[in-house]
């Protein structure tokens, strides 16, 4: 006797409907799973069996034979053995057939016969939405995060015995809504410093402003202690709140990489990830024997930070180039191709100099030699993606004793909305959201100079000898703040304005 469930499985980020198929027939007693299975998959026999015997189910001896399809697709993970075992049950005719007709079930069985909860239910619950599936049956544990997507009925089980039974009476009972009583139950992140209590620092400020208003990547340089690390920390407090379209994006990412949980099921504000400079390039890329996220796909739709970026080992960051380009990022293996999303905003900071002196001779124990080695651990093509550079001075004890009342971050994220309202507008109806998304035709297109602007573009792009890629960064910045002064064309002002963030070019090779 033939029968077939329908599951799903996650490659890179995103669902793809798999069709679990059982066949039942006379023959010596063997079990044979085929369609690209991984050994983890491969096992799911065992567990079935045992969990179908403790959960009340006499199977007669048969030759049965297991299929996942699409056959040319790699199957992993441990979400393939509710399904497996639905199969198995309508198969033998423990169920009726109509009963299993457009349910789609993902789920870890123990051998008693108990659900485990499984990594990427949030994008697969999105697909069986997509789909038109009338009903997902997934485990206890991954019911909040699994209604989050809505459009799709979901039905969670404690184990095997109790879907059994709804299949049976030929409706599973309807699920509760999720809670949300507590607003910070859905909150991933804790709130960010304020910018209020960052003390001087106008033009790190100024720069972080900038950057979040068109999604540019930002170079804070200056010596330790400066403030760097803190201005950065309060960037997530001036970022536009994420539309519901970028939470399910987000929180995708986060199901499957396995950090969504029962009290944070879905994230409702945009990552700010800050890794250790000893990371390592698989956990920044992503990837492994069963790809997951890294660190770039984690910061989707939100902010990357890399302190101290000279620490981090050259050929970890050299991985950052293609995503800060592309907005993906690609791992390839012998087993296939997996892509994950990487739109993320790059936040670094680094000192002048080892020691975090220079230029102050009187207090820099650093050779040139050292400086410039120090500096040659980032290469110039990741250099050229950084949008923005900005200087952090050393806070005197005045500004220190004065406490001048600076503005919090609620008055600049304000503005920074009402310029992403600005660019909203102007980008409708095209491929880019942000003006830090342009690319050349874009440049071209929309980042428009006035007479005086265009005669100061063309010294700066002699005086500077700019390549392609910083003539266009330096015209998207340029067109940030001409948005932040409500201006439709770029001004001289604007342009000079932008020209004060460009990076310094002595040391960097």
């Amino acid at each position: 006797m033939f029968a077939s469930v329908l599951s799903a499985a996650i490659i890179g980020v995103k669902g793809r409907l798999i069709r679990v198929e059982a066949d039942v027939c006379a023959g010596l007693p063997a079990m044979t799973m085929v369609g690209y299975v991984s050994g983890q998959v491969r096992e799911a026999q065992e567990r079935v069996k045992a969990a179908l015997r403790n959960s009340g189910a006499v199977l007669p001896p048969r030759r049965i034979t297991l299929n996942l399809a699409p056959a040319d697709l790699r199957k992993e993970g441990t979400a393939f053995d509710l399904p497996i075992a639905l199969a198995l049950l309508t198969a033998f005719g423990l169920l009726p057939k109509e009963s299993v007709n457009g349910i789609l079930a993902v789920g870890e069985l123990s051998l008693n016969g108990q659900l485990k909860p499984v990594r990427g239910v949030l994008p697969i619950a999105v697909l069986a939405a997509k789909r038109g599936i009338r009903l997902m049956i997934i485990p206890k544990e991954n019911r909040r995060e699994a209604e989050m997507a809505g459009g799709v009925r979901i039905a969670a089980a404690e184990n095997l015995r109790q879907v059994w039974n709804w299949l049976s009476a030929g409706e599973a009972p309807e699920t509760e809504k999720p809670e949300t009583d507590s607003e910070d139950g859905l909150l991933y992140e804790p709130k960010a410093p304020d910018f209020a209590s960052v003390c001087g620092q106008k033009v790190l400020r100024r720069a972080a402003e900038i950057a979040v208003s068109g999604f540019h990547n930002l170079m804070m340089t200056g010596p330790p202690g400066a403030g760097k690390s803190m201005a950065a920390a309060c960037i997530p407090g001036i970022l536009p709140s994420p539309s519901l379209e970028e939470c399910l994006e987000i929180s995708g990412v986060y199901s499957v990489a396995g950090l969504l949980s029962q009290e944070r099921p879905f994230l409702d504000r945009r990552p700010f990830r800050a890794p250790h400079h000893t990371i390592s390039q698989k956990a920044m890329a992503g990837g492994g024997a069963f790809p997951r996220p890294g660190e770039i796909s984690l910061a989707h739709r939100g902010v990357l930070f890399l302190d101290e970026l000279p620490e981090f080992r050259r050929e970890t960051l050299e991985i950052l180039r293609q995503p800060l380009e592309e907005r993906v990022i690609r791992i390839s293996r012998a087993r296939g191709s997996t892509e994950f999303p990487a739109d993320f905003m790059l936040v670094a900071a680094m000192n002048p100099c080892p020691c975090g002196c220079y230029p102050d001779r009187s207090r820099c124990t650093c050779t040139d030699t050292d400086i410039k080695r120090y500096r040659a651990k980032i290469s110039r093509p990741l250099t050229d993606r950084i949008d923005l550079w900005a200087e952090a001075g050393t806070v005197t004890f005045q500004e220190l004793e004065e406490g001048e009342e600076n503005e919090d971050s609620k008055t600049i994220r304000g503005r920074v909305e009402r310029v992403r309202t600005v660019q909203a507008e102007r980008y409708r109806n095209t491929r880019y959201r942000f003006n830090g998304d342009l690319d050349a035709e874009g440049v071209r297109r929309f980042c428009r100079l006035d007479g005086a602007a265009e005669k100061l573009m063309e010294n700066v792009y002699a005086h500077l000898s700019l390549s392609v890629r910083g003539y266009h960064r330096l015209l998207k910045v340029a067109r940030t703040i001409a948005d932040m002064d409500g201006e439709r064309e770029i001004l001289r002002r604007h342009l000079s304005e932008a020209v004060c963030y460009r990076k310094p070019e002595e040391g960097i090779e």
